[in-house]
């Protein structure tokens, strides 16, 4: 199961049906110094969705920001320019690529907060079968810090209990029984089900926004920066969640079941719909 390759082609679409999600090698080696700057300006101006994730009495830093690409030149250009658009449509096997947001996860170096296993999909208003989240290392990353995923895990039957990473706490209350509870994933008999790889700035992980995914803490002696991305297919379309979705989008005026709108979330391919 290692699922790791060069390109996206048939073989790798297989299996990022099969398992949820894949690693390309080097596909964006050319814009990381871009995303680099990018997230230090990210930094220095925040968003209004800017967290801390770590406790004020505890060691470290995992910081992370979202929907910032359209007042960060640096993250507009990457998201507008590169190829991602193309791959989550040839991924996603949609004839479409509609961007829903950008975000930005950075844990300092010796940082033991992990990132919770979780699924992007019960936190979003965005639904569908097509669906591909990017999440790019900006800096080298060992197994040890790696994004983890729990394969074949976007066919489970019903989604995680989506959590607050802050403390665990419930995102949503009440909502228990529409939600199951998160199985022993580290335990010994779940380890084989676990794809992890070593990563060097750009490689990128693929995947469902159903796929299980979260990571150890920081305890290299480096940064871990990470930039990811989240794409809708063909059947994308807006969803009710039972309360304050994240990203919360104020204002959309959208309808259950509708096509998210354009003029938010713009069609970048194929390329003629930027036009």
């Amino acid at each position: 199961m290692e699922a790791v390759f060069d390109k996206i082609d048939k073989t790798a679409c297989d299996a990022y049906a099969e398992l949820g999600a894949i690693c390309l090698r080097g596909v964006f080696n050319d814009w990381i110094e871009l995303l680099r700057a990018g997230v230090a300006r990210n930094y220095d101006e925040p968003g209004p969705y800017f967290s801390e994730n770590v406790l004020p009495e505890d060691e470290g830093s995992f910081w992370d920001d979202y929907c910032n690409w359209e007042r960060i030149p640096e993250f507009h250009r990457f998201i507008t320019e590169s190829d991602a658009a193309r791959l989550a449509a040839q991924v996603m096997r949609s004839d479409s690529a509609q961007f829903f947001h950008d975000h930005v996860l950075v844990k300092e170096p010796n940082t033991a907060k992990p990132t919770p296993w979780h699924q992007d999909a019960p936190y979003y208003f965005a639904e569908g079968r097509q669906t591909v989240s990017f999440w790019l290392p900006l800096d080298p990353v060992s197994k040890q810090a790696t994004l983890r995923m729990v394969a074949a895990s976007h066919r489970w039957p019903k989604m995680l209990l989506p959590v607050k990473w802050l403390d665990d706490a419930d995102f949503y209350a009440d909502q228990s029984d529409d939600y199951m509870a998160l199985p022993d994933l580290d335990d010994a008999d779940n380890m084989e089900t676990i794809l992890e790889w070593d990563m060097q700035p750009g490689d990128a992980i693929l995947f469902d926004f159903r796929t299980v995914h979260g990571a150890r803490g920081n305890l290299q002696d480096r940064r871990r920066r990470a930039f990811s991305m989240r794409w809708l297919g063909d059947d994308g379309h807006y969803t009710e969640r039972p309360g304050r979705t994240s990203p919360p989008y104020p204002g959309h005026d959208m309808q259950d079941g509708q096509k998210l709108r354009e003029d938010w979330f713009p069609i970048l391919w194929p390329k003629s719909a930027m036009e």
